[in-house]
């Protein structure tokens, strides 16, 4: 006994219009993590620059298998690197081979590509903790409270100011060697 009754057919006519709203919903409440990576200040592009000068230069490199090599000297950690940059910066014995004056010292770091990215920011934190301790101590304070002044007050940002006038935070992050 067989009837002819029509198939039951799905409409597909507004398939499109669905999909075109879904992904619409999708791209509106999807939130996308913006990484903000290593805030750093590059210094203002000038005509006059003059070479830099090897004396001036404090290197820091680092190899593939994440040891170090500071100033020529192999090294096994950073122990100590927060005073050999200070000396280095603000050279008081006058030594030939160290920076002329604060403001001419380049501390350079220089890392192979097979580095790990942690020894680098590392490396970068213990440059730019070296600095803000010299800063902090040219105005009397910890570097905690230096790092955590409120710039919008006129007296905190005079401060700040003050104690980065004539030691500028120089460093020079060179192109990672390609090891092959």
């Amino acid at each position: 006994m067989k009837t002819n009754r029509p198939t039951a057919e799905v409409s597909t006519s507004s398939m499109a219009d669905i999909a075109f709203l879904l992904l619409t919903f999708f791209l509106m409440t999807t939130v996308i993590e913006i990484h903000k990576g290593i805030p750093m200040i590059l210094p203002e592009l000038t005509k006059n620059d003059q070479p830099w000068k090897s004396r001036n230069l404090f290197t820091i490199r680092v190899n593939g298998e994440n040891k170090f090599l500071v100033e020529g000297e192999p090294k096994a950690n950073l122990d100590g690197i927060r005073e050999e940059i200070k000396e280095f910066i603000f050279n008081k014995r006058g030594n030939s081979l160290m920076a002329e004056s604060p403001v001419k010292a380049v501390i350079s770091v220089k890392t192979d590509r097979a580095t790990k990215y942690e020894t680098f920011v590392k490396v970068l934190d213990e440059i730019m903790a070296t600095y803000y301790d010299i800063y902090a101590e040219r105005v009397g304070m910890s570097p905690v409270e230096f790092r955590n002044l409120d710039l919008t007050i006129e007296k905190n940002k005079r401060l700040h100011d003050l104690a980065k006038s004539e030691v500028p935070m120089n460093i020079s992050i060179a192109e990672p060697t390609v090891v092959k």
